[in-house]
């Protein structure tokens, strides 16, 4: 009988570390899901992250050429200023035609009203008035 009530609780706990062990089981496969969801957060987050970075590099070097650029085109403007002041300085005709003033029609053409869409400037276009037809000169 002594060993029946042994073998009895034996099954029984055997039973009970069955029990517990499937627990752990279902408690493992959880946590393993778990950790599957945050290791794919974290790679999308490190992609995320990496593509930034890249984007940034890109970026400054997109803005070290626009520098540079904008060197350049400094320097060529300042370059032509120089040269368009020293001809005006070295030929009198040049310097008269200059400070002239420029024709009616040239600051006609310059004046334009304030737009409020690309719609007003088209109609402005067409309604706006016609250039004196030039005169031709007889050929003979």
């Amino acid at each position: 009988m002594r060993t029946l009530i042994l073998l009895w609780i034996w099954v029984l706990m055997m039973a009970v570390l069955a029990w517990h062990a499937h627990s752990l089981k279902k408690d493992l496969d959880s946590a393993k899901l778990v950790i599957g969801t945050l290791s794919a957060g974290i790679e999308g987050r490190d992609n995320a992250i990496t593509r930034l970075q890249d984007e940034a590099r890109q970026q400054a070097e997109n803005e070290q050429a626009l520098r540079q650029s904008l060197s350049h085109a400094s320097t060529l403007s300042l370059s032509r200023e120089q040269k368009i002041q020293r001809l005006l300085n070295e030929n009198k005709a040049l310097r008269d035609w200059f400070a002239a003033a420029l024709p009616a029609d040239v600051i006609r053409l310059h004046q334009r009203p304030a737009f409020a869409s690309a719609n007003d400037y088209l109609r402005w276009l067409s309604d706006g008035e016609q250039l004196l037809a030039t005169k031709q000169q007889s050929g003979g």
